[in-house]
């Protein structure tokens, strides 16, 4: 095999080695902690349809982890956290009397 060959493979397992590492853990995790709050928050009831379309990306966000695609897993996971945290904010907004 010549040097730029083996240069080249190296460079690929360096890479593919670098994206193992790249798994979006933390962003899964922090999905799934807004999730759980935004489920106690009684966002089923109060914020049905904010909190279905989070689920429906951390969904497909564990789907992309087991395939690999961690890119994909990490925005369907941070967008699964940001409206599970709408929805949990929707929810305390219902419960919460208006002083006015």
């Amino acid at each position: 095999m010549n040097r730029s060959l083996q240069a080249f493979l190296a460079l690929v397992l360096l890479a593919l080695a670098g994206c193992a590492s790249m798994a979006p853990v933390q962003e899964m995790s922090d999905a799934r902690q807004a999730l759980q709050a935004a489920r106690e928050a009684n966002a089923a009831e109060l914020a049905p349809d904010m909190l279905k379309s989070a689920e429906q990306h951390m969904e497909r966000a564990a789907w992309q982890l087991e395939q690999g695609f961690y890119d994909q897993a990490r925005v369907d996971a941070v967008t699964a956290r940001q409206e599970a945290v709408r929805a949990r904010e929707l929810a305390d907004q219902a419960t919460t009397p208006n002083p006015h």
